[in-house]
């Protein structure tokens, strides 16, 4: 092989070596993050499509502003889980869940307002982080 092969051959090796591990960051923000911050002992029935949830939970943007909180109000949000009345973030993320357990989602913009967001509070194409507590399934 001569000398112009293999500086062509070193720069595409270098290329894909730099740019595959930004690409695989880029496709893991851009999916729902499911982490359990508490699991009860015990959990006789989990969350399903369908089921009324009874949810506590502060919704905040990735730099930390807060934009809301059933908290707050000292009122837990009811819906129907998969039933499409929340952002699609929920309906995923809330999914499979015990009362009692307390969850943190991350929640890319195409699963949550997308590129419109929800204004004043939300802006365009904003990843949502969410501390939910799921307090009762009806």
């Amino acid at each position: 092989m001569n000398k112009n092969k293999v500086c062509v051959l070193l720069l595409v090796f270098v290329f894909v070596a730099l740019i595959v591990p930004s690409l695989s960051e880029e496709a893991k923000s851009k999916k729902l993050q499911i982490g359990v911050k508490h699991r009860p002992e015990e959990c006789t029935r989990k969350t399903q499509k369908g089921d009324t949830l009874k949810i506590h939970y502060t919704g905040a943007l990735e730099d930390g502003t807060e934009f809301d909180s059933s908290r707050k109000r000292d009122q837990p949000f009811s819906f129907k889980l998969g039933a499409g009345q929340v952002i699609k973030g929920w309906d995923q993320g809330l999914n499979g869940m015990c009362v009692g357990e307390k969850r943190k989602l991350k929640i890319p913009s195409d699963l949550g307002y997308g590129d419109r967001g929800h204004p004043p509070t939300i802006p365009g194409g904003a990843t949502l982080i969410f501390d939910t507590e799921l307090i009762a399934i009806e």
